[in-house]
């Protein structure tokens, strides 16, 4: 009986691993073709930034700091409004979108093009308040800018919200490669239980 129940669970061990490993090649496969080709500017209305770690000083992280990097070049080609998506979290100063806004803002951005969502703690609420900000602009089509790992799931969840949307995404740094891929891989989990479980994981 108790190597009947050992082998059951060495079974389940060994199919959560390759279950496991499956969505993280998912993942690679899906950012390696959403990170193609970089969106022209005739694809986009306005632009979505979303938020990540800012630094115990105040300043954004490095992580941060290349998404709002990538989208000033994206402005630069296309002066549209700018959304700023991020609460500030337990370990943070201020919140994410008042960092993001005085980086852009430093950078030549004009605070007048520059929209402030500092409520939302998800991917899902980033994009829900960056829609409502949106709502009444002429923004038909939208870019999103997250990094490369991220962008496959942003772009999911924009179209489940009815986004017209397009991404572009700047790169991780290559020591958290996995830590940042593998905790993606239980997001991807979680936006699986939501859509089609309907699990209140939110």
């Amino acid at each position: 009986m108790k190597h009947t129940a050992g082998k059951i669970l060495l079974g389940l061990i060994v199919l959560g691993v390759l279950v496991y490993a499956g969505i993280m090649v998912f993942i690679c496969i899906r950012e390696k073709d959403v990170n193609a080709d970089k969106p022209a500017a005739d694809t986009y209305d306005a632009i979505i930034v979303l938020g990540a770690q800012v630094l115990p000083t105040g300043e954004p992280s490095v992580q941060l700091q290349w998404r709002l990097d990538a989208a000033m070049k994206a402005w630069q080609e296309k002066n549209v409004p700018v959304v700023v998506c991020g609460a500030k979290g337990a370990d943070e100063p201020e919140t994410e979108a008042s960092v993001m806004k005085a980086y852009l803002e430093k950078n030549g951005i004009p605070a007048e093009s520059i929209l402030t969502d500092d409520a939302s703690f998800s991917t899902q609420q980033n994009l829900r308040n960056a829609l409502a900000l949106l709502d009444g602009t002429d923004a038909g089509k939208v870019l999103i800018v997250t990094s490369d790992y991220h962008l496959p799931r942003s772009l999911a969840i924009a179209e489940d919200l009815g986004l017209d949307a397009v991404g572009t995404g700047s790169p991780c740094k290559p020591e958290y490669w996995l830590k940042n891929h593998a905790r993606e891989v239980l997001a991807w989990c979680k936006y699986w239980a939501v859509k089609y479980l309907k699990i209140p994981l939110e």
